[in-house]
């Protein structure tokens, strides 16, 4: 059996934008059952020197390794395609 999916999400404290990120996917992810990980880039340099001030940004799976999809807003297409591929490649 699959694992659920991973969403990463990096954020910081004082951002609103990373606020609105958060409310918008959680019901993509709950419908795909897949998890939220958030990581404040401010507490990773080399997260911070890499993303900067383009922050939040959103991954189906960890920076290192996932895949982009998308920054500052949500694109809701983009996620539920990806995620819903990954549903059916489980």
């Amino acid at each position: 059996m699959h694992p659920p999916p991973v969403l990463t999400l990096l954020i910081r404290a004082y951002c609103h934008l990373c606020d609105e990120m958060r409310i918008a996917v959680a019901p993509l992810a709950a419908r795909f059952n897949a998890s939220v990980v958030e990581l404040d880039v401010d507490a990773d340099a080399a997260l911070e020197e890499r993303y900067g001030e383009r922050i939040p940004v959103l991954f189906l799976g960890s920076p290192a390794e996932g895949v982009e999809l998308c920054h500052y807003t949500l694109d809701s297409a983009a996620v539920h395609r990806s995620l819903a591929r990954q549903a059916t490649d489980a």
